[in-house]
């Protein structure tokens, strides 16, 4: 097929992506990109360990879930560090830069899931005959609807691409209900937390299929920065929804 014919043909496509290169070099990004949102994932959880270890949580949350402005400083600046971060990982120019984005991703998520998890931490959820943290089984819960979308996309090779709109003017109507939210205009009850873990579900159905057929066999920084904002987005929401459902420790 003529190159001209594949991108008429494939409106989203890119030459030189994933999908065009051999096994061998296709089989080697993805390694790549999933041992990269793993190591991800492990620095999330020891700068949370960190952060729980050193700094004097239990004197600064109490007056941080008070102060709504603070809110809007965390939220803002972490929208501004996404950004930033996001185009740094897909820098062209240097592979430190890349780095440097995916890191600056991680801290900053970090930071803004430190109030949750700390708040999480006063509860807990009784199954059956024992009583578990709210926090394992938030983890156990996205690890498990990560795992089963991933396996969806890889197994039956499907292009979800065309989710990108839908997601970006959903991702618009989030932003306004979490806006909403922090002046206290709305409750994010457990309905409303639901329709955001199906927003962060589509994500990563949109952002693997992305890793299969659009990312160049090159970008395994950004593609792994993708993947582990979509995993910490379905976290978040998946964690506010066990600490509703959960009794005070």
């Amino acid at each position: 097929m003529k190159q001209a014919d594949y991108l008429a043909d494939n409106p989203y496509a890119t030459l030189g992506t994933a999908a065009e290169a051999t096994a061998d070099a296709r089989l080697s990004f993805i390694r790549k990109t999933y041992t990269h949102l793993v190591a991800a994932v492990y620095a999330l959880v020891l700068l949370e360990f960190i952060f729980f270890k050193v700094l004097p949580l239990d004197e600064w949350m109490p007056a941080l879930m008070q102060g709504r402005w603070w809110w809007l400083i965390m939220f803002g600046g972490f929208m501004l560090v996404s950004w930033m971060a996001n185009q740094w990982a897909r820098s062209d120019t240097s592979i430190g830069t890349q780095y440097m984005g995916l890191f600056a991703y991680v801290l900053a998520q970090a930071v803004i899931l430190c109030p949750l998890l700390w708040i999480a931490n006063l509860y807990a959820m009784k199954i059956g005959g024992g009583t578990y943290s709210p926090i394992l089984i938030a983890g156990i819960a996205t690890l498990l609807i990560f795992g089963v979308l991933t396996a969806t996309v890889f197994l039956t090779r499907h292009d979800f691409s065309y989710l990108g709109p839908i997601l970006g003017i959903a991702g618009m109507v989030g932003f306004g209900l979490i806006a909403l939210s922090m002046f206290g205009l709305i409750n994010f009850g457990i309905l409303l937390c639901s329709a955001f873990v199906v927003f962060a579900c589509g994500f990563i159905l949109y952002d693997t299929s992305n890793v299969l057929l659009h990312y160049r066999t090159d970008q395994h920084v950004a593609a792994s920065l993708a993947l582990f904002a979509s995993v910490a987005l379905l976290f978040w929401y998946i964690l506010q929804i066990v600490i509703s459902l959960s009794g005070r420790d």
